[in-house]
C-alpha cells in the first residue's frame, strides 16, 4: 500500500475520485519509466486489479494511455501535445526570474528540463552583451554535456544516472566533455556538496554555464546563467551562484502558486 505521506495520495476537496486516480495512474507510469504492468500499478497505487484496468481502459480508449503487444501499458501520444504547451507555459512563468538574473549578472539565463533522456531549453532570457550565449528554445541536448543537465541528474540515484547514460552514450561536445560514466559520478557527488553545477567549456569552447535545480519544482528543472568564459570566471562564480540559488527559490514559489 502507498505511504500515507505521498501527496498523490491524499484526497482532494471537491474533487471527482476517479479523475485523481487516473492521474495517478499517469504519475506513476511516468516515474516507471513510461510503461508498465497492471500489476506493477496495483503494487504501487494500492487500488484493485478491476479498479486500475477500467481506469486503463478509459485512458487507453482517449490517447493518453497506449497497450503494447506484450500487454503492457505504456504513455500515449495525446500526451506530448499537453506536455509541450504545459512546458512553453512553464517558461512562461519563469521569464520574470530569468529576467532578474540577466539584469544582474549581466549573461544569458536559460531554464531547462529534463524530458526522458535529454535535457530541453524551455526558456530563455537573453544577455544584452553585444557578445552572449543564444541556446534556442525548444532545443535538446544530452545531459552530461551541460551544467543544467548535470544539475537535474544530481538529484538522480546514481544507478539511475548509469542507466540514463548506459541508454544514451556520452558522445564528446568538446576535448573538454566529460565522457565516463565514472567520471560524471564523481561529478554530480561534486554538485550535491555544492549545491551548483558547472558546464565548462564542456557543451561549447569558450563558454562557461553555472547551474542550479528548482527546488520542489512539479517537475525535475534547472536554471542556468551562461557566458563566455572570460566575464563567467571563478571570482564571477561566488558571487553568482548564490544569486542564482536565490532565485531558484522563487522560481519555486511562483510554480508552486499556479498549480
Amino acid at each position: 500500500m502507498p505511504s500515507s505521506a505521498d501527496p498523490r495520495t491524499a484526497p482532494t476537496s471537491g474533487g471527482v475520485q476517479s479523475l485523481e486516480r487516473a492521474f495517478d495512474l499517469l504519475e506513476r507510469m511516468a516515474d516507471a519509466g513510461g510503461e508498465v504492468g497492471l500489476s506493477e500499478l496495483s503494487t504501487t497505487s494500492g487500488l484493485p486489479l478491476p479498479t486500475i484496468h477500467r481506469l486503463m481502459r478509459t485512458l487507453v480508449a482517449c490517447g493518453y494511455v497506449r497497450q503494447q503487444p506484450n500487454r503492457r501499458y505504456s504513455l500515449g501520444p495525446r500526451l506530448i501535445r499537453l506536455g509541450e504547451s504545459a512546458s512553453r507555459l512553464l517558461g512562461t512563468w519563469a521569464r520574470p526570474q530569468l529576467a532578474r538574473l540577466v539584469e544582474e549578472t549581466g549573461e544569458t539565463a536559460n531554464m531547462a528540463l529534463l524530458d526522458g533522456d535529454e535535457v530541453v531549453y524551455v526558456a530563455q532570457v537573453p544577455s544584452r552583451h553585444s557578445v552572449r550565449m543564444f541556446t534556442e528554445v525548444g532545443r535538446r541536448v544530452l545531459p552530461h554535456t551541460t551544467g543544467v543537465g548535470k544539475a537535474l541528474l544530481a538529484q538522480s540515484p546514481d544507478d539511475e544516472v548509469r542507466a540514463l547514460l548506459a541508454r544514451t552514450g556520452m558522445p564528446a561536445a568538446t576535448e573538454k566533455t566529460i565522457t565516463t560514466p565514472d567520471a560524471f559520478l564523481e561529478a554530480l557527488a561534486r554538485v550535491r556538496e555544492s549545491g551548483y553545477a558547472v558546464d565548462d567549456n564542456e557543451q561549447e569552447i569558450g563558454v562557461r554555464c553555472l547551474a542550479v535545480p528548482v527546488p520542489d519544482s512539479p517537475t525535475a528543472a534547472a536554471i542556468s546563467i551562461s557566458g563566455p568564459a572570460g566575464r563567467v570566471t571563478d571570482a564571477a562564480t561566488e558571487r553568482i551562484v548564490p544569486l542564482l540559488q536565490e532565485v531558484a527559490a522563487e522560481l519555486s514559489l511562483a510554480l508552486a502558486a499556479t498549480v
